[in-house]
Parts: C-alpha cells; sequence; structure tokens
C-alpha cells in the first residue's frame, strides 16, 4: 500500500499543494508526458475544472482513475 505523500506544485503564479498516494501521482505524471505538458500545466487544467466543493487531492485521484478507465476501454 502507498502512502499519502504531500507535494508543492505552482499554478498561475502561487505555490500550493496536494496530497496523493505514490501510485496516483505516476498516473498523474504519466498523463502530463503523455500530453507533452509540465505536471504544473496539467495540475493547473484540473484544478481550474474541478467543482470548488472538492478539494485538488481529490480531483487529481479522479482525474486520474477517469484516465485510466478511458485508457483500459480503448485497450483490446
Amino acid at each position: 500500500m502507498s502512502l499519502v505523500r504531500k507535494r508543492s506544485v505552482t499554478i498561475r503564479g502561487h505555490r500550493t499543494s496536494f496530497s496523493l498516494e505514490d501510485a496516483f501521482y505516476d498516473i498523474i505524471t504519466s498523463i502530463a508526458q503523455s500530453r507533452d505538458m509540465t505536471l504544473a500545466g496539467l495540475i493547473a487544467e484540473i484544478d481550474e475544472g474541478r467543482d470548488r466543493n472538492s478539494n485538488l487531492s481529490s480531483a487529481l485521484r479522479i482525474y486520474a482513475l477517469e484516465w485510466v478507465r478511458t485508457d483500459t476501454k480503448t485497450t483490446p
């Protein structure tokens, strides 16, 4: 089981932090690489689109989960 780690990133000119398990963080970094984006750019995009009633960490987990679900549907 992966421990939750606190991480920081600068988005839109300010520092913010989020807490993710290594497995989710690895997925998020892989998504950024596959989309040819910086990690901060992807996190900013997810942050901008998230429901303001949820926190950034939860939004990142949901984004990673949806990415994996979508990816496995297209894999034969």
